[in-house]
């Protein structure tokens, strides 16, 4: 029976391989819908997965010793990131050199579970407030986002990485990935924050 405990840990792993080794990464250099679906899938699927296996191998509270304080530390790093790597330069960078496109997943994989480790590690009260307040955060901030880009009424992005994808032109591929983003980007997070805000309020009952 433990031995089934990590399950988490080794399906985020499999998923991350599967991610990054598979034909979607290459895709993401050229569309936008794959990229949005990559990039989700590390800082959505791979990151808490593997956060919550971790924390099923190390019992006791592992949350940061300041819960506010690092809840809005790992936040402003997960805006940063996203919001950054979205910005045309960054994103056509990665899109185009090896180099910049490795350090854009790595800097998603390491933003998600920064922000999944801080609102999952603790134990009490103050940790389940911050982490409820880091989700939330998180939420608005990827549901933003991809409304902008669902709305936008041209192409962000240079033709070149936005030749579109699964049968889509351009501009609504381009539009398919603010809609992914704004869905599934977002919802986790409401997902995560509500039931961080359940157990902080079985606390205090």
């Amino acid at each position: 029976m433990l031995r089934m405990r990590p399950w988490p840990l080794a399906v985020g792993l499999l998923l991350l391989a599967g991610l990054w080794l598979g034909p979607l990464a290459e895709m993401a250099r050229r569309a936008f819908s794959p990229h949005m679906i990559l990039h989700l899938g590390v800082m959505v699927g791979a990151a808490p997965l593997i956060i919550i296996g971790v924390l099923r191998l190390l019992p006791g509270d592992f949350a940061p010793r300041h819960r506010y304080l690092g809840a809005f530390a790992a936040s402003v790093y997960d805006f940063a990131v996203v919001w950054g790597w979205h910005l045309p330069v960054l994103h056509e960078a990665a899109a185009r050199m090896n180099s910049a496109f490795a350090v854009q997943q790595l800097s998603f994989l390491t933003a998600g579970l920064a922000l999944w480790w801080v609102c999952l590690a603790g134990r009490d009260a103050r940790s389940d407030a911050a982490g409820a307040f880091a989700m939330l955060f998180a939420s608005m901030h990827m549901a933003m986002l991809g409304v902008l880009l669902v709305l936008a009424q041209t192409l962000i992005y240079a033709p070149q990485f936005c030749l579109g994808a699964f049968g889509l032109d351009p501009l609504p591929d381009q539009q398919f990935g603010g809609g992914i983003m704004a869905l599934f980007g977002a919802l986790p997070y409401v997902v995560g924050g509500a039931y961080l805000a359940s157990r902080l309020a079985l606390q205090k009952t």
